[in-house]
């Protein structure tokens, strides 16, 4: 289970976010940054939720909940002023850290239960957050929205400071996922995903694992909630706590590679530029959701374990397949060597 940090995946790593950095320095159309913001931000809550729905195996489908919840504290927060507008940054630690904190609760109810029954009770989670959202009209603004104060940015470079902010947020979670796989709470986990009966049988602590999981996967939505209200600027609750930003993160999760640390992302930058694709493409009548839908359908079809295990899978077969090729050749030189040779 403990993965060593190794000089290609350093390099991988580094490329990767080096030319996330670069992006808005090379300069380009308004919309790419745009469209960069919202994959990085989905990478980032996929790779969030990987902790719990991949290492942990319990695919909560009310994340969205943590999400709401962190950019209407950013509202509440932020409403009036923002000063320079890149202080408001530092509180998102504050704010994922509050929010964790009030989601062990929530997990340990929701986490007595199990598989179906634990995907029921989360997204019954959602639902009831979401009409929270609605009715408390002093402290969300209900229907009519809540508004953060428009930061002082430079028109010319405006989304910047949101990008690089999610760009950070995405780090961490992958830092964190990476964590968990190489140290003993990823190895707690991995015995809960397995077996959570015979995880206790071996003294696997599992309420602690698996609330530590849910509590960190919760702070992480709420950190990328918090930037997502600041730069949209109103929130409305359909929006804030809109289901299908749940379902967008599970989606990417399960098509890159459930419990793998490059998955969620791959997902993501994949899903989120099709979905874009294909709503300006078919938007109009609606059947952008049928093309969508298709992508994530044919490679789950054809990568049934999601992109990168089924990779993986296929060149560990054909290495195999080689390497006993290889010992099949060997043992039939070794056959045809005749008595005379040994003599010789």
């Amino acid at each position: 289970m403990k993965r060593m940090i190794t000089r290609a995946g350093l390099i991988r790593a580094g490329v990767f976010f080096a030319l996330l950095i670069i992006v808005p320095i090379l300069g380009g159309p308004v919309w790419l940054l745009n469209l960069l913001i919202f994959t990085v931000m989905y990478a980032a809550l996929s790779s969030s939720w990987n902790l719990l729905g991949g290492l942990a195996g319990y695919p909560s489908l009310g994340h969205v909940a943590f999400f709401g919840i962190g950019a209407y504290a950013f509202a509440l927060t932020f409403s009036g002023s923002v000063g320079d507008g890149y202080s408001p940054f530092l509180v998102l630690p504050v704010i994922g850290i509050a929010v964790g904190l009030l989601s062990l609760p929530i997990g340990w109810v929701s986490m007595r239960t199990r598989a179906d029954v634990f995907a029921i009770v989360t997204i019954t989670f959602l639902f009831i957050t979401q009409t929270l959202a609605f009715n408390l009209t002093k402290i969300t603004g209900g229907a009519q929205g809540a508004s953060v104060a428009a930061p002082p940015f430079d028109p010319a470079t405006y989304d910047w400071p949101f990008y690089y902010a999610m760009i950070v947020l995405l780090a961490i979670a992958m830092g964190i996922s990476f964590y968990f796989s190489r140290s003993k709470i990823g190895l707690s986990l991995s015995t809960v995903r397995a077996d959570e009966d015979k995880a206790h049988g071996v003294g696997v602590r599992v309420t602690a694992v698996k609330l530590i999981a849910f509590a960190v996967s919760a702070g992480m939505v709420a950190m990328v909630g918090g930037v997502w209200a600041y730069y949209i600027g109103f929130i409305y609750p359909q929006f804030a706590v809109d289901p299908l930003i749940t379902i967008g993160m599970v989606l990417m999760a399960f098509l890159g590679g459930r419990g793998t640390l490059w998955g969620p992302v791959l997902g993501s930058f994949i899903l989120v530029p099709a979905q874009q694709f294909f709503a300006q493409s078919f938007g109009a009548s609606q059947l952008y959701l049928l093309a969508y839908a298709a992508v994530f359908l044919v490679i789950m079809l054809f990568l049934p374990r999601g992109i990168l295990p089924s990779i993986s899978d296929r060149l560990r077969r054909r290495r195999a397949a080689a390497l006993g090729a290889a010992r099949d050749a060997e043992a039939h030189t070794a056959d045809a060597v005749t008595p005379e040779e040994v003599k010789a």
